[in-house]
């Protein structure tokens, strides 16, 4: 049975949620931070546990204020993806716009969840240390236990590494000549890998993906009865 422009969605968010939730928490469960583990042998792919205290690939929002208005500007975000989804449905979007922000809200969901609960659900993770205004790592592997924060504080797992490249910037090169260059950089989650597939993808078909699809004749006269029959 074919499945709905909504039904798929929400089965791709489900699928993206939990494999990005499976995932952090066997890395959580398992690696200390920091750890390092080279993906079937290959120096550019790697597990590389990190947390990290605010935005998507690694990049943080102040302190710890920051951090809670950030959290709660993805609840916003994810609460109103909620009504957008099915907007965006029922006017009859073409399927991969949908695919798309389905992947971004999963996305969004995602990370969502480390921050709202792992500080509360994990006994160790990065946290805010007041005497010193920064965050603070930990030693050893984490486990369930009394949480290292609390509600809405949580940092965001992050895992996948991939340096391609490592290099260093010519000498000529402006500013930052002969420093280390490295391809591609960011430590991330399958999280920020399905919001940043989302929007790229959004953006390269943006023409094809935003317009409806058309709506027959017979349609438009099956609503209008529907209206007049009321």
């Amino acid at each position: 049975m074919k499945l709905s422009k909504l039904n798929l969605s929400i089965l791709i968010i489900l699928i993206i949620l939990i494999l990005d939730q499976v995932v952090k928490f066997y890395i959580k469960l398992n690696y200390p931070i920091g750890e390092v583990t080279r993906i079937l042998g290959a120096d550019w792919a790697r597990i590389h546990f990190i947390e990290n205290s605010g935005m998507a690939w690694g990049l943080k929002l102040g302190n710890e204020g920051g951090k809670v208005a950030l959290t709660l500007f993805r609840l916003g975000a994810v609460i109103f993806g909620s009504w957008l989804l099915v907007k965006f449905a029922k006017e009859k979007y073409s399927t991969g716009f949908m695919v798309c922000v389905a992947l971004i809200y999963a996305g969004a969901l995602g990370n969502l969840i480390d921050s709202m609960f792992y500080g509360v659900i994990f006994d160790k993770g990065l946290h805010f240390d007041p005497a010193t205004g920064d965050y603070v790592s930990y030693a050893g592997i984490a486990k369930f236990g009394k949480g290292y924060s609390s509600f809405l504080h949580g940092s965001v797992v992050d895992m996948l590494y991939f340096p391609m490249v490592s290099t260093h910037y010519p000498s000529w090169f402006p500013f930052v000549g002969g420093d280390p260059f490295e391809f591609f950089a960011p430590v991330f989650n399958i999280a920020d890998a399905a919001i940043s597939t989302g929007v790229i993808t959004l953006l390269v078909f943006q023409k094809k993906f935003y317009k409806k699809e058309k709506v027959s004749v017979t349609e438009v006269v099956k609503d209008e009865m529907e209206k007049a029959a009321k």
